[in-house]
């Protein structure tokens, strides 16, 4: 007896996600560890397995097995159904791009890359601009197509790709009420901490000792290191498929809270693809419900945590075995309020809660801007210098602390800003009902203690995979509908407490 519509459907997704495991490793090694010489053959190899993913895709067996499988569908579970769901919307965003422009989205990323690291240690936008004016002319092919096939309109349609299910009046109306209130509540908190300061923190701290701390870190989270393995890169960062985890940061030897925090950044990542359901992990709807959810299990671990009371306490033995420090600037208070330092600054990784969604607008701003054409790519530079300095007071002195410094669209990754601040909405709202629902929560993680934190996630938004939306895990999980309001409760009441 053959397999049904559905069975056979499944069989195919198989084949899918073992061409996305290969992509992901591919890239993986491109920013880690291939010579910087090979970026056109990687270009050809990514782009052979992305035309050979996609063609797969949208083949007319898909089509009709799809159509078949929901004829069939009455005795179909849940999750059945919920994977049928997600895999009719890959097969559609599929369709509606072209196998060519694919290909050449493909190579003309990966020599974007390649150009885009270079660029940057040079310093110099104009060794990038002619490879990122290609990117963007085939971006904006790819947005108008989806947004045609989707009804959407085309910077939208690429967000939906990477946050499915967030409408447009979701993104403006969260975006406006931050707007609204973050440049007044700067200013309060900067005045609260002029009265206050903490010491300075400052020293060399040998990269060798700070990697060790790193992964004593990630081992208490609960990192696999079995499954998975820590890496430097330009630009930190996580790729792989469950089972197989590569993580990434930046070592600075002059502040060892770079490469600590770029990697809880990360690892608050790969937490969330190691979660997913592993019944399913090699099916759409065992995949990540988008990067807004994404960047929410991130932010909730580098900054809800990890720039935590709770955390500096668990962390201050481990600084003084790693670095053997001493003194009142490394006490827990100090480490905190050095933690919590509200600054006006030009880098978007190294900002504070704070200022963050701040370049996470002016980006969001700027992006709509180069698609629709109104921004030229020469003109990005000034554009940007003239942002930062209306929106936070700063002025880039070079490429490299202001248009260089994301490697987002060297990528092609337009629509993907917009998650970031998403991201923050969401785990600030998950952040909530966490210390409702584990009131020990901070004395765990006081002692290092993390499984608390993560059987409640596992529970209420890991293992959910792709089968709701996030709209409908934000009501399971926090019982309030997605807003700006957690995120600015959260904000007012850490930056605005009194400190010693």
């Amino acid at each position: 007896m053959s397999a049904s519509p559905y069975a056979q459907l499944e069989q195919e997704w198989r084949r899918l996600h073992a061409f996305h495991g290969a992509l992901a490793l591919l890239r993986w090694d491109a920013a880690v560890m291939m010579p910087r010489g090979s970026a056109d053959v990687r270009g050809e190899q990514l782009a052979a397995l992305e035309t050979e993913h996609h063609a797969l895709l949208t083949t007319p067996k898909i089509t009709r097995l799809l159509d078949r499988a929901q004829a069939n569908s009455q005795g179909l579970e849940d999750w059945q159904l919920a994977n049928l769901r997600e895999m009719r919307r890959q097969r559609d965003h599929a369709i509606a791009t072209p196998v060519t422009l694919i290909s050449r989205l493909a190579r003309a990323t990966a020599r974007a890359e390649v150009y885009w690291a270079e660029a940057r240690r040079q310093n110099s936008f104009e060794l990038f601009a002619p490879h990122l004016e290609e990117v963007v002319h085939l971006v904006r092919d790819k947005a108008a197509l989806l947004g045609q096939a989707l009804g959407l309109a085309p910077y939208f349609a690429l967000v939906d790709e990477f946050s499915p299910g967030v409408s447009t009046a979701d993104v403006d109306a969260i975006f406006k009420a931050l707007s609204r209130r973050l440049p007044g509540l700067i200013r309060e908190a900067l005045t609260l901490q002029a009265e206050h300061p903490p010491l300075p923190i400052a020293g060399k701290f040998a990269l060798g000792k700070q990697r060790a701390l790193v992964v004593e870190v990630m081992r208490a989270i609960g990192f696999p290191f079995d499954k998975g393995r820590l890496d430097e890169s330009e630009h930190p960062f996580t790729e792989g498929v469950p089972g197989d985890i590569r993580v990434t940061t930046r070592f600075d030897g002059g502040d060892l809270f770079t490469g600590l925090f770029g990697a809880m950044h990360e690892s608050g990542h790969a937490m969330y693809d190691l979660g997913l359901p592993q019944a399913w992990r090699d099916q759409p709807v065992g995949r990540d419900r988008g990067m807004a959810l994404e960047e929410s299990q991130a932010l909730l671990l580098e900054m809800f945590i990890g720039r935590s009371r709770a955390f500096v306490t668990y962390l201050r033995p481990l600084l003084e075995k790693q670095f053997a420090v001493s003194g009142p600037e490394w006490e827990p208070a100090n480490l905190y309020s050095w933690l919590t330092r509200v600054q006006r600054s030009l880098i978007r990784v190294d900002a504070d809660e704070l200022t963050y969604p701040l370049h996470i607008l002016l980006r969001y701003e700027l992006e709509k801007k180069l698609l629709t054409g109104e921004l030229a790519v020469r003109d990005l530079p000034d554009a940007w210098n003239s942002g930062m300095e209306q929106r936070l007071e700063v002025r880039p002195t070079g490429a490299n602390d202001g248009c260089l410094q994301d490697i987002h669209w060297a990528l092609g990754s337009f629509g993907y800003f917009p998650s970031y601040v998403l991201g923050g909405v969401i785990a600030a709202q998950l952040w909530e009902s966490l210390r409702t629902d584990l009131p020990e929560l901070d004395a765990q993680i006081a002692r290092g203690e993390f499984s608390g934190l993560f059987t409640w996630l596992r529970e209420h938004v890991h293992s959910l995979g792709a089968k709701v939306t996030v709209k409908e895990l934000m009501k399971h999980a926090t019982r309030q509908p997605l807003s700006a309001n957690a995120l600015l409760r959260y904000l007012e009441q850490k930056y605005l407490e009194s400190r010693p």
